[in-house]
């Protein structure tokens, strides 16, 4: 009798190949690493599963041969009846536990007897069982952030942001982020998300408003007399080295006939009022200079809010300052600087950005350990997101269970199953086979008793 349950000749041309692991059946390649330490994993268990089997096995040809031995010689040695019945009680229970877990693994000796075979059979039945199973008793909203709540993530998060190693992991793999997403960004195309903002930011509003209510504002608080300080300052300079500029000017206009000393006398007084003039207004904060200068800044900001005329001026400057040309070399310019920028700041350990940003990381990491308020925050912000996700997706990440078993093959999950707990399954036929020889002895000691 085979109780090994090894498969019939019927079905082993379905068996994967003895030199492939059951797991590695219709499953994407990996690493040889990962797949050399899973096959040992298997093997040590496969090596265990045939140890127990054979134990089990032992168990019951022991069981029978001492049926053997005790039942020829229970006629000379009565009391021989007794370890007949505890062995015959011991078979029974060995060949019926051993149908039962054969049974969930395949047909018990090839034949198809009807609810065996469970496993195989009922595979996909089982996936779908055990994906409603997590989905119900583990994706459950409240199970997950009473666990988030417990293992505090945040401050543990923060500990380890807080120390160097944290920071440098953290500012490595942004900076590989940074540097992906520039290699996956097509610069044309940003550049185009450039321009287009700055046509819609920029250009299309009109300028002469926003312009002449900013210009009202910094006219009103006077912040504009200290460019109007350093003007009239460097007016006055220019005019105290040019004395001879100034007096070359008055004898190049004056007429031919008018004799040369005249045109001296006549120069020198004109530089002595214009730097008298200069200094005038450069003394004089209230001078009418200034006032007039301050007359006409604030009329050219009302003019550019509300008058028409002003207002299309401005347009026209605006559409001269930045056509078309120059708005495609603005954007071109400014992703081009942006981005050799950063790329460059993230290839250094040793930029301003790559020190500040580990700094603002440790920084962030001590807050998380040191304020319970925000650290409170963040776990409440993880608690939502998790129970938002296991909320919204809880079908979706219970049916990968689902359907990675319904993928699987129907031999290979009956192997996978049996590597994993056919060793302890094994104990039930080693049990059968002690409860059953108790059970039998027990029986025909009662029947003994009772009936002589």
């Amino acid at each position: 009798m085979q109780v090994n349950s090894e498969p019939t000749t019927e079905e082993a041309p379905t068996r994967p190949a003895p030199s492939a692991p059951p797991y590695a059946k219709g499953r994407a390649k990996v690493g040889p690493a990962v797949v050399n330490q899973f096959a040992a994993g298997d093997a040590e268990k496969a090596a265990a599963l045939r140890k127990m089997k054979l134990v089990a096995l032992g168990l019951l040809v022991a069981m029978a041969v001492i049926f053997v031995f005790a039942f020829a010689l229970q006629k000379e040695y009565p009391w021989l009846q007794y370890v007949r019945a505890a062995a015959e009680g011991g078979m029974v229970g060995a060949l019926a536990d051993w149908f039962a877990v054969t049974a969930l693994f395949k047909y018990p000796m090839g034949i198809k007897i009807p609810h065996t075979a469970i496993i195989p059979r009922r595979k996909d039945q089982i996936g779908a069982s055990l994906g409603e199973f997590v989905e119900t008793n583990f994706l459950s909203e409240q199970v997950v952030q009473e666990k988030l709540a417990s293992v505090n993530i945040a401050r543990r998060a923060g500990e380890w942001l807080a120390t160097p190693a944290g920071a440098e992991r953290v500012a490595k793999e942004g900076a590989a982020v940074i540097r992906g997403a520039f290699k996956v960004l097509n610069d044309d195309d940003v550049q185009a998300v450039i321009e287009g903002m700055v046509r819609k930011h920029l250009l299309t509003p009109p300028w002469g408003p926003p312009v002449g209510k900013m210009a009202e504002r910094i006219f009103h608080d006077g912040h504009h007399h200290q460019l109007v300080d350093l003007l009239v300052d460097r007016a006055a300079d220019w005019v105290d080295d040019n004395h001879d500029t100034v007096t070359h000017l008055v004898s190049d206009r004056s007429p031919t006939w008018v004799p040369q000393f005249v045109d001296g006398l006549v120069g020198d007084k004109v530089y002595v009022e214009i730097l008298k003039f200069v200094r005038a207004v450069q003394a004089d904060p209230n001078h009418e200079v200034r006032q007039s200068i301050d007359k006409y800044l604030n009329d050219l900001a009302q003019d550019l809010q509300h008058d028409p005329a002003m207002i299309a001026r401005a347009e026209d400057i605006k559409a001269q300052v930045l056509g078309d040309p120059e708005v495609r070399e603005l954007a071109s310019r400014t992703w081009g600087t942006v981005k050799n920028a950063l790329l460059g700041a993230v290839d250094d350990p040793d930029s301003d950005l790559t020190i500040k940003f580990k700094a603002a990381v440790r920084d962030f990491g001590s807050r998380l350990v040191n304020d319970p308020e925000l650290a409170g925050k963040v776990n409440a912000w993880i608690g939502d997101a998790a129970g938002y996700l296991v909320r919204t997706y809880r079908s979706d990440i219970a049916g990968v269970i689902t359907d990675t078993v319904a993928r699987w093959d129907a031999e290979e999950t009956s192997q996978k199953i049996e590597l994993q707990v056919g060793k302890d399954l094994q104990f039930i036929r080693i049990n059968g086979t002690v409860v059953g020889a108790l059970a039998g002895l027990t029986i025909f000691t009662i029947a003994h008793l009772i009936f002589g």
